[in-house]
């Protein structure tokens, strides 16, 4: 590949955090559960895609996780009440949990069950994954406060990898 045609390659677990994000948001606007929305994504829109041959190709360069898909979107299921309980004190006042944007909910429900469910990922990675999603969907303060929540609480449930008395790197969490 010459330095002229590069392509941006997503890998499949940043395209599983984004699928998550999608069907969590789904979940809670169409009031459907994990199962039938996982069901959902794996018959009918991969499946759309494929229906092209261009997009086939985005398809295999993005081709989510599919088992890590599956924990993202059964795990904040299933754990919801735990997860807007971390996320509440995380936010100001005057901006509760209910008032945020669904996506922007379905973005730190993700990013916070990835906090405290899976230890083999990097706390700074889990930040940046879901600050680079917020990107997709937001341009002004949101992708700001998804960093900062997420820290706030990544610093609770991993002291030892972020510790209060860790320096803040601005909106790119990984550095």
């Amino acid at each position: 590949m010459d330095d002229g045609s590069r392509r941006t390659e997503i890998r499949p677990r940043s395209a599983a955090r984004l699928a998550a994000v999608q069907a969590i948001y789904e979940m809670e606007l169409a009031g459907r559960g994990a199962d039938a929305v996982l069901r959902d994504f794996s018959e009918r829109r991969w499946n759309l895609l494929a229906a092209d041959r261009s997009a086939l190709e985005s398809v295999s360069r993005m081709d989510a996780d599919s088992l890590f898909l599956g924990e993202l979107v059964r795990g904040v299921a299933e754990r919801n009440a735990d997860i807007e309980g971390m996320i509440s004190p995380a936010l100001s006042p005057d901006w509760p949990l209910e008032r945020l944007e669904a996506v922007l909910r379905a973005i730190l429900k993700a990013g916070v069950f990835e906090l405290f469910a899976r230890a083999d990922v990097p706390a700074r990675v889990v930040i940046s994954e879901y600050v680079d999603i917020s990107h997709a969907f937001f341009e002004g303060k949101e992708t700001g406060l998804v960093n900062a929540v997420l820290d706030r609480i990544g610093r609770v449930l991993r002291p030892d990898e972020i510790g209060p008395d860790a320096e803040d790197k601005g909106n790119d969490p990984s550095r």
